[in-house]
């Protein structure tokens, strides 16, 4: 079935009067800083005890993230995309923790070096036969699925004591909320629900729990400082963290590419070949950056297409705004600290609703993808991720038995459900009338 063609107020290369596009960037400011503070905030708390230290890591994501998307809008894909964390890279990170932050950072950089080559080179597009609908699906699955043991701790475990049971029952109410609007709502309104839900949601959290403290109060946060001392130069390369940071740049590299062609199609782009080899390049770069910053690599989101059909506005000149609100954020610790101090029920809640999202994109990808969706389907994609689930559950004793060099390979769930479907699609049942 074909997509409806949108009616555009402004094309991919208008650019609108400068009220208009100060405000059409402050929309697209809107959507991006939630989701940006949000998978922000769970891998700064991996990372750092200290409130400074988690503010000072935000600060750096901040940049990266208006950077890359400054660079995607010069002289990348040129299209209105959203630049953030990658939740597949989230997932490694996680798996990783104790290989300490310089393995995790110089596998980022090495392998967004390794996509910057493969997509320049045209290797992707050998790559990307890899990557079947029933592979893709799984893909999108696994990512939600590894992700539950941290959501259940962002909502479980607080600081504050005896406040368990009520954050897990406030995260269900605001998950159910945000389906039921999701149902309700049409529009800029839909297409903006992580925005009014994180809000709602934390003025409703310090309703409840009135002594919860705010980052802000914190007399020790500047209001501008720099970060440029803070740099990744600990090159520590262990070949177990690399390999898995590779599984993932391959999923990472299919959702940039499903991001760019699905933005393309909705604006009915014209050369969208070069359009996907210089975003994905790009995109490698950007994950160089991250790297050498010490901080979650970033990927294309697939969020812009529903923000184009509500606006009406497909103009990639509406980012550059949204891309110089985030370099200036970068520089104000204060407006960091104050975003950042989002309750961990909510940003549970918030991600409970993504990765639902997830496995609906995933479950849709295999549906229409697929021209028939048979028992052997079944077993190609539940096999992972049975595998995937096990793995993510380990007790940590049980994990610590493993070889210290398989350890990040077998002890990641994703990466062992990305080689299992791989495996099961193209070896044990692999389609014979494809070759």
């Amino acid at each position: 079935m074909k997509m409806a063609e949108i009616k555009l107020k402004y094309r991919l290369n208008e650019v609108p009067p400068l009220p208009e596009l100060m405000l059409l960037g402050l929309q697209w400011l809107a959507v991006t800083v939630p989701v940006l503070i949000i998978i922000g905030k769970v891998v700064a708390e991996l990372h750092f005890n200290e409130p400074l230290e988690q503010i000072v890591y935000m600060q750096k994501l901040f940049f990266v993230v208006a950077v890359s998307l400054l660079l995607q809008l010069i002289w990348g894909h040129r299209l209105p995309l959203i630049v953030g964390p990658a939740t597949a890279l989230l997932v490694a990170i996680i798996a990783s923790q104790a290989s300490g932050m310089g393995a995790i950072y110089s596998s980022v950089l090495i392998s967004g070096a390794v996509l910057t080559l493969v997509s320049i080179t045209g290797l992707f597009s050998y790559l990307k036969k890899l990557f079947t609908p029933r592979v893709v699906a799984t893909i999108l699955i696994l990512i939600a699925l590894t992700l539950t043991p941290t959501i259940m701790n962002l909502i479980i475990n607080t600081d504050m004591a005896g406040t368990a049971f009520l954050n897990l029952c406030f995260a269900v109410a605001l998950v159910l909320a945000m389906f039921v609007a999701n149902h309700v709502l049409m529009g800029i309104w839909r297409s903006t629900l992580i925005v009014w839900a994180t809000i709602i949601g934390s003025l409703l959290y310090l309703l409840l729990v009135p002594h919860y403290q705010l980052l802000t109060m914190n007399a020790e946060i500047a209001f501008v400082s720099t970060f440029f001392s803070n740099f990744n130069l600990d090159l520590t390369i262990e070949p177990g963290v690399l390999v898995s940071f590779l599984v993932c740049f391959l999923a990472l590299s299919i959702n940039d590419l499903g991001s760019i062609q699905s933005v393309g199609e909705v604006i009915k782009s014209d050369q969208m070949p070069q359009r996907v080899t210089r975003g994905i390049a790009f995109t490698g770069l950007s994950n160089v950056l991250s790297g050498l910053m010490g901080v979650i690599g970033q990927v294309n989101f697939s969020l812009s297409p529903g923000l184009i059909a509500a606006t009406g506005n497909a103009s990639r000149f509406t980012l550059i705004p949204t891309g110089l609100g985030l370099l200036l954020i970068s520089f104000l610790p204060k407006v960091i600290a104050f975003m950042g101090s989002i309750p961990s029920a909510v940003v549970g809640a918030t991600m409970i609703y993504l990765m639902c999202s997830q496995i609906s994109a995933g479950l849709l990808v295999v549906y229409n993808g697929t021209k028939t969706i048979n028992f052997e389907s079944g077993l190609v994609i539940g096999l992972p991720l049975m595998l995937s689930i096990i793995v993510s559950i380990l007790p940590t004793e049980t994990l610590a038995a493993f070889p210290t060099l398989a350890r990040p390979i077998i002890g990641n769930g994703f990466v062992v459900g990305v080689l299992a479907v791989l495996l099961m699609e193209h070896i044990i049942y692999r389609d014979k009338t494809a070759d």
